[in-house]
């Protein structure tokens, strides 16, 4: 009976240490999902806050309705921009220099209120962010079409206006005299910062102008409108403005992987698909390094805040206390179509979470 007694507190023992190291364990794998949990939730809650983020800074209700075929349509095969998408650099790297913003946009129909017998080509809905006294540069684009033979082209650019008893008249505002090879299309550009900025001044000025690339033979050749197999190929304006950015401060944190073990606050990789979401009016990039913050903040911040340590011990997913939040974030440069199909090159400031900390 003895040895009976001594074997059963014997398998007891065993049995009772089994129980507990398997609760141990049972609880630390529960503490990892949470924290897998609360990460995924960061994650979320980081995706929701840069689309609204986006849609805040361009000023838009909602994504533009702009689907992968109207952008094969609306996207100008020209110069300016494949340079743009062919050297694209998606970051900012130097923010504490001034930078440019180019904005282009597209040709459009003058009113047909102000329109005589006129030309149907152009009229540029400018955007509010170009301002007199930050245009840098301003570029009207043309393509020509083929000619036959080597010929001398005079591209005509007038300013239209509406004269006296409704007749509209032209003001000259460029000539150029081309030189143009046969069989090849072509694009050129004419220097329009002046003409931009008395636009700019007098909005009410602006009635459109009228382009003209007359051969040898009197044929027109400027592509002014989005015929068959011409699509890409209408006017635009290429428009550089100055824009300086602010500093920002810097700081440090820790980085860490999707399989990292940390619970302190720590920067995670996160890459932004835009095509993803459903954005096709962003050209570029289509997808981004954003990263974001998650973890926890008590022990760092035990000494300045030990009320708000003691709460989140009690509720470590509370709200109380500080936060494992951004210290330093960093803009992109994003190539879009706007809410009226003009297409924007410009920056996007606190896109890219650079190191977490708590606060």
């Amino acid at each position: 009976i003895l040895v009976m007694l001594c074997l059963l507190l014997f398998f007891s023992a065993a049995f009772s240490m089994e129980i507990n190291q398997t609760s141990r364990l049972l609880a630390e794998s529960g503490e990892q999902c949470s924290a897998c949990d609360f990460r995924e939730h960061s994650k979320q809650m980081r995706l929701h806050s840069i689309k609204s983020q986006i849609l805040s800074i361009l000023r838009l209700e909602q994504a533009p309705n702009i689907s992968r075929d109207m952008i094969r349509q609306l996207l100008p095969k020209a110069p300016p921009l494949t340079q743009l998408l062919d050297q694209y650099d998606p970051r900012v790297e130097d923010e504490d220099h001034a930078t440019t913003e180019t904005i282009i946009t597209m040709a459009t129909n003058p009113n047909p209120v102000t329109q005589d017998d006129l030309s149907s080509c152009c009229l540029f809905s400018l955007s509010p962010k170009i301002q007199p006294k930050n245009i840098l540069s301003a570029q009207l684009w043309v393509h020509l079409r083929p000619a036959d033979v080597v010929t001398t082209v005079f591209l005509q650019i007038s300013r239209l206006k509406p004269g006296k008893e409704g007749n509209n008249t032209r003001i000259r505002v460029r000539s150029l005299k081309l030189d143009i090879d046969a069989g090849a299309g072509s694009w050129q550009s004419i220097d329009i910062k002046s003409l931009l900025q008395a636009w700019m001044r007098q909005p009410e000025t602006n009635y459109g102008i009228e382009i003209n690339a007359y051969d040898s033979k009197g044929e027109d050749l400027a592509v002014t409108s989005a015929e068959p197999g011409q699509e890409g190929l209408q006017p635009f304006i290429e428009v550089k403005v100055l824009d300086t950015p602010k500093r920002s401060r810097r700081d440090s944190g820790l980085n860490c992987d999707e399989e990292s073990a940390e619970t302190r606050c720590c920067r995670y990789p996160l890459t932004v698909d835009f095509e993803e979401f459903g954005w096709d009016w962003i050209i570029a990039p289509k997808r981004y390094r954003a990263n974001y913050c998650s973890g926890e903040c008590e022990f760092m911040h035990l000494q300045q805040y030990p009320h708000a340590h003691l709460v989140n011990k009690a509720n470590p997913r509370g709200t109380a206390g500080p936060c494992c939040t951004p210290t330093k974030m960093s803009p992109i440069n994003m190539l879009y179509f706007n809410r009226k199909e003009q297409i924007i090159y410009g920056k996007i400031p606190s896109m890219v979470v650079d190191h977490c900390g708590c606060s």
